[in-house]
């Protein structure tokens, strides 16, 4: 690797606001704020609007489309195409 072009590379925490949630990763984002985490160690922190405690894909809380129901509502408009 080049030496000078790199960001650096160091750990952060990000917190979900939201979801009450926070978790501590290596990553290239830089912020002024700081917390102390459970270690007793002082690092930047990142807050974030979703994470995987607040999305609904991962909370089990999304809708599921009904695409079952949609093909049947087409077929009674248009009718059942032949086969070729």
């Amino acid at each position: 690797m080049k030496p000078g072009i790199h960001p650096a590379y160091g750990p952060v925490v990000f917190r979900d606001k939201a979801a009450d949630f926070a978790f501590l990763t290596r990553s290239t984002m830089t912020s002024d704020r700081t917390v102390t985490w459970e270690d007793g160690n002082t690092y930047p922190v990142v807050d974030v609007e979703i994470s995987s405690a607040s999305h609904p894909f991962y909370t089990g809380t999304a809708r599921v489309m009904d695409t079952a129901g949609r093909v049947e509502r087409f077929e009674r408009r248009y009718g059942r195409g032949e086969a070729r």
